[in-house]
């Protein structure tokens, strides 16, 4: 289904290395969250308020607070896309990472709330109302938020988005959550306890980790964490393709948001080879990094003895 959307509402959806055919796959993925989030809010308040449960109200809330993901993921996408200036001379692709933080925010704001009225509900258990119909309808919220994951991986794998990945998986603890709240009201007919508030514990608990790790990845990618061993791996692969390079050192990479990364690289050449002829080999070489890995990498020559 997301392919026929995709191919639907993205003009050549298929050139993913196109700045505005990424922002496209961002403002798509925010737009379906929103349309989705705002039916589950409306659908689990009805369903709460009814059942008089907590532990799905503060679900409600949680679909809210991804509602403003979705936002969040919209502003990230055009954001990120806007061109480099004189302040910002790599562009402003790190918007994406603060976008993550931010939704990282919010989803940690809400499981702090849903923490709050878990307790209140289990010093003042009320009686949960039970009914079939109602749990036909979480359990259609279940089917929603798993297409809500599953969209969102394929297109944070389409686009490398950490945004959407994180969407991903917090669509996928939105589904488990409320499929807990589904077994512990089916336990709660049988048992004397304040089943509800205790759910509400646990939803609440699943939400704030979600924000925990979200915001973890998202500050690590604005400090500048290392980069990927694969790609380091294949960086000096390409790079040591050419047979004139006899090794490699000092590789640096500066993320600078998806599809906007830098790197720099020392590469030792015999000291015997001409230096015209060398310097227009390694200008190929930064040319077929930057195709491959889309890198826009600097390639520094150190003349060495070729001990062959």
């Amino acid at each position: 289904m997301i392919n026929f959307i995709i191919k639907r509402f993205i003009k050549d959806h298929e050139n993913i290395n196109d700045k505005y055919v990424r922002e496209s796959y961002g403002i798509l993925s925010g737009v379906l969250g929103i349309i989705c989030n705002l039916f589950l809010f409306i659908l689990k308040l009805a369903i709460g308020l009814f059942m008089n449960s907590i532990a799905v109200i503060s679900d409600a809330f949680n679909n809210l607070s991804d509602l403003g993901s979705s936002v969040v993921i919209i502003f990230g996408a055009k954001l990120s896309n806007q061109p480099p200036d004189d302040k910002h001379p790599h562009g402003h692709g790190r918007y994406e990472y603060i976008a993550s933080l931010v939704v990282a925010f919010i989803i940690f704001a809400v499981g702090l709330e849903t923490l709050r009225e878990s307790f209140n509900k289990i010093i003042n258990p009320e009686t949960v109302v039970f009914s079939q119909m109602l749990i036909v309808g979480l359990l259609i919220s279940i089917l929603v938020k798993l297409w809500m994951f599953s969209y969102n991986k394929y297109i944070s794998k389409r686009i490398n988005s950490g945004i959407n990945r994180a969407t991903a998986y917090d669509s996928l603890n939105d589904a488990a959550a409320t499929f807990i709240v589904i077994v512990g009201t089916l336990i709660g007919k049988r048992v004397n306890l304040p089943i509800d508030g205790l759910l509400g514990l646990i939803i609440s608990a699943l939400i704030m980790y979600t924000g925990f790790d979200i915001a973890k990845d998202s500050v690590n990618l604005l400090l500048g964490s290392s980069p990927d061993p694969q790609l380091i791996d294949r960086i000096n692969e390409l790079i040591l393709e050419n047979e004139n390079i006899i090794g490699v050192h000092d590789l640096i990479v500066h993320d600078y948001g998806p599809k906007k990364m830098m790197a720099s690289i020392h590469v030792e050449v015999s000291d015997d080879e001409n230096i015209v002829d060398i310097h227009s080999e390694i200008d190929k070489v930064e040319q077929k990094v930057e195709e491959q890995l889309d890198i826009d990498i600097v390639i520094h020559m150190d003349p060495v003895e070729d001990k062959k």
